[in-house]
């Protein structure tokens, strides 16, 4: 009897439990509901009245606009001016083809340095050396302060790495010789490619400042081989086991020499003598104007010679 009252009472417990939860879990609900749809009449009140606003100011604007004839006519002829500008533009081949072949950052593959960032000792030379040679005085200070910057990394003179890109090619970075010497410093491209494996390839040959750094590693190398300066710059044109460099050197170290002078703020005539040590005198042209002369190295030297001077 006992057991029976008890099983009857704790039944009666678990459906009140359960119908105390149902109750609960439908009266949040109903609290939910009643929450969204005020949240969703507000929000829906909130547009209507910013819509409202809105349309106001926009016709208020229209009013104000149509009693001003002045302000009606300055934004109509603002307008028009804008789409004839627009018209105009498409029909334009010339500034179709501007806009087409445009490239602002082209400016990033210019190898160009303003002559008045660079130290005053700097800009003489490059100043000298861009009336010397008829070339213009931005590039030649970008080489000039890359002269500077690798020959304090190298150790070598920086009068005397410009000495030696006078010499070879005039400044001229797209200059090629007889026996396939490319570039500013006339750096033996096919003998040293893998030189500029470290600049993405051969073609770095006619970068200017990659050249410069190559031809700088060369001339480094054969100043170390051949013991002094002198014999480094006969191996570096390919006459070392010829009985005579053409005046090569000699004429490289003239050069250095009008450099480091200029460099010291001294005064050097741009047409200076350079000795040419050669069976055959170089013409007089040649001497006054160095741009038109050919470049010094010697014919002779081909690309199985530098390979047994300098590997």
């Amino acid at each position: 009897m006992a057991n029976s009252q008890s099983t009857s009472l704790a039944q009666e417990v678990a459906s009140r439990s359960v119908a105390l939860a149902r109750a609960a879990a439908q009266s949040v609900a109903e609290s939910t509901g009643v929450f969204l749809r005020d949240v969703g009449h507000g929000m829906l009140e909130v547009s209507h009245n910013t819509l409202a606003l809105l349309g106001f100011l926009l016709a208020a604007s229209v009013l104000f606009v149509a009693g001003r004839s002045d302000v009606r006519h300055e934004i109509e002829a603002r307008a028009f001016g804008w789409l004839q500008a627009r018209h105009e533009a498409r029909l334009d081949p010339a500034i179709a083809l501007a806009e087409e072949l445009s490239e602002p950052d082209a400016i990033a593959r210019a190898t160009a340095s303003d002559p008045r960032g660079l130290s005053r000792q700097q800009a003489a030379v490059a100043l000298w050396l861009a009336r010397r040679y008829h070339v213009a005085p931005e590039p030649v200070s970008r080489l000039v302060q890359e002269a500077w910057e690798v020959g304090a990394k190298s150790a070598l003179d920086p009068t005397l790495i410009l000495a030696v890109m006078a010499v070879e090619s005039s400044f001229n970075p797209f200059a090629q010789s007889a026996v396939g010497a490319q570039g500013l410093m006339q750096v033996m491209t096919k003998v040293h490619n893998d030189k500029y494996e470290a600049f993405g390839g051969n073609h770095a040959a006619f970068d200017p400042v990659t050249n410069v750094r190559v031809g700088v590693q060369v001339l480094k190398e054969c100043i170390a081989r051949a013991g002094s300066l002198e014999a480094g710059l006969r191996f570096y044109v390919g006459a070392a086991n010829l009985n005579e460099d053409g005046g090569y050197a000699s004429k490289v170290l003239s050069e250095q020499q009008a450099l480091r002078l200029v460099a010291s703020g001294k005064s050097v005539p741009l047409r200076i003598a350079v000795p040419v040590a050669t069976p055959a005198a170089p013409s007089a042209a040649a001497k006054d104007d160095p741009a038109a002369a050919p470049s010094a190295r010697s014919e002779h030297a081909n690309a199985a010679e530098q390979i047994a001077l300098l590997h």
